[in-house]
């Protein structure tokens, strides 16, 4: 391979990762807490159509962004009532989430557009080089020659460690996650912390959907999301919750991607339908490695009653 598609494939990774890092850090944040969220999938379609709804009807894609933000916590909301305030299972809550994503985003394309979707193009987020940086060789074309969103992702993935392992609220939130009877012994409001984890999670998967409409498509498709909510899941078990750990993560999974665009680019001679496989077949070997080494906080998946024990 030449330099330069070296430092393509590179780049691409960076920029491929995104959606999935800042989806699978939301998890991290929400699975901290004790509160397990499947329906990720779900929340990055609600939040990819809001995005592309924002951006369309306001010509600017940071409004999209903002409006997939709150949708995502908006959405969040209702997975913490469930969850945290009904006690629901919350697996089962968490695919009635996913579920809701899929219909919900679908409905509305097709009744509030009224419109084939891929058809209408939006203004996306425009590469922003940083400067000096950029100009780099080799790491200025992978990492500073981005848009803004790419930026800030990695950015929340050192301050999402520092929040967590280096403050008295991170203390909380771990605490919460594996002993919340003790945590409330001690004066920790397990409700509000979880439900905030939730909802701030959610919505960090709303601007993780938004991304692939405003930073990848500039357009709105059906289940644009194609599976991504459940590789960030995978990268965090795979992570076993540490945001660092969850970034390389990430960008194993976003070199699957940039490698299968470039071979199909290639022209190789391989079906593409093979090459599409690769992120999955990826996450799949992923999973087996982590068979039987899962560390998830004790709590994680339990509700909790004052009134009965945990």
């Amino acid at each position: 391979m030449s330099i330069e598609l070296v430092t393509s494939l590179l780049a691409s990774t960076v920029e491929f990762s995104t959606p999935i890092l800042l989806a699978a850090l939301g998890e991290v944040l929400t699975e901290r807490s004790g509160v397990m969220n499947l329906g990720i999938e779900g929340i990055m379609l609600i939040g990819a159509f809001c995005g592309f709804w924002g951006a369309l009807t306001t010509g600017n894609p940071w409004f999209g962004i903002l409006i997939a933000l709150i949708a995502g916590a908006l959405v969040g909301v209702l997975k913490a009532f469930f969850s945290i305030t009904l006690k629901a299972n919350q697996v089962i809550a968490g695919l009635a989430i996913w579920i809701l994503g899929i219909g919900l985003s679908t409905y509305l394309s097709r009744t509030v557009l009224g419109i084939t979707p891929g058809t209408i193009m939006i203004p996306g987020l425009e590469k922003a080089p940083i400067p000096l940086l950029s100009n780099i060789p080799f790491i200025g074309k992978i990492f500073f020659n981005h848009n803004v969103l790419v930026y800030l992702t990695l950015l929340l993935v050192p301050i999402l460690h520092f929040i967590l392992f280096k403050t008295t609220i991170g203390l909380k939130i771990r605490a919460v996650g594996e002993n919340p009877r003790v945590a409330d012994t001690l004066g920790v409001n397990v409700f509000l912390i979880r439900y905030l984890c939730t909802i701030i999670g959610a919505a960090l998967m709303g601007v993780a959907g938004s991304y692939l409409t405003l930073g990848r498509l500039f357009t709105w498709v059906e289940e644009v999301t194609a599976g991504r909510g459940w590789l960030a899941l995978a990268i965090v078990f795979f992570s076993k919750r540490y945001p660092f750990k969850a970034l390389l993560g990430a960008w194993l999974f976003g070199a699957a991607y940039a490698l299968q665009y470039h071979l199909q680019a290639m022209n190789i001679g391989i079906p593409y339908q093979f090459l599409l496989m690769l992120p999955y077949i990826v996450t799949i070997i992923t999973l087996l490695g982590i068979i039987g080494r899962e560390e998830a906080p004790a709590a994680l998946g339990i509700p909790y009653s004052r009134e009965e024990p945990t």
